[in-house]
């Protein structure tokens, strides 16, 4: 599946890991993690989010060279791209943001800027940032405060955390215990502070298709 530009979508590039997993993991690592959906499904997150028509919290954090970043400044520049991502250690998440990079030139030409947050600590942040090249901000949502501004922080379930924790130690990631994650929402906010896109997914394997944002910021 492509796009216009004829660049591969990041979709079929996410069922592509979707499918390699299934094949490989085993069946328990995959029960905990349908289970792990179907929790943050019926904690009713999406109902609490921020949706279209929201005014978008603003926030100042840091960025990976410890320089403050404020959405409010970046908002006069133009529409701003906010998106959540879960951590260096996630695939999904380093699938998207390298589609993200590619995307950022036709972001830009259509004067938008592409914010990103993590709740992983700043000195995470800035060696994945390294490790893909990135050219936008990356941003660390430390204790997910900013996340939760937004509606969209929700809990592991003990069994996934426990996975995680062994892995690849997630709380050392994040600098907590406290197993929250962000979904992997995306926002495109107006000048005015507006919420105009939403992408808000239970399944952290869903990303919104950046050609569709430039798409969208071309028609508004």
């Amino acid at each position: 599946m492509t796009n216009d530009n004829n660049v591969t979508s990041l979709k079929s590039k996410l069922e592509e890991k979707k499918a390699n997993f299934e094949l490989n993991a085993d069946d328990k690592t995959k029960r905990a993690y349908q289970e792990g959906i179907a929790s943050v499904v019926n904690s009713g997150i999406l109902a609490i989010a921020k949706q279209v028509g929201d005014i978008a919290p603003n926030f100042t954090l840091n960025n990976a060279l410890e320089k403050q970043v404020s959405l409010n400044d970046y908002l006069k520049k133009g529409p701003v791209i906010l998106t959540w991502y879960r951590g260096g250690w996630c695939p999904y998440c380093n699938l998207t943001l390298h589609q993200l990079q590619e995307e950022l030139p036709n972001f830009k030409a259509n004067r938008a800027n592409l914010l990103t947050l993590t709740p992983e600590l700043p000195n995470q942040s800035m060696s994945t940032a390294e490790k893909h090249d990135l050219q936008f901000e990356v941003l660390s949502d430390v204790g997910n405060k900013i996340a939760r501004d937004y509606g969209i922080v929700f809990k592991l379930t003990d069994e996934v955390a426990a996975i995680y924790n062994k892995s690849f130690d997630l709380n050392g990631y994040n600098g907590d215990d406290s197993n929250e994650l962000p979904l992997a929402a995306t926002y495109i906010i107006s000048q005015e502070g507006k919420i105009v896109y939403a992408f808000l997914d239970t399944d952290y394997r869903n990303r919104a298709e950046p050609s569709e944002l430039t798409e969208f910021l071309k028609s508004n």
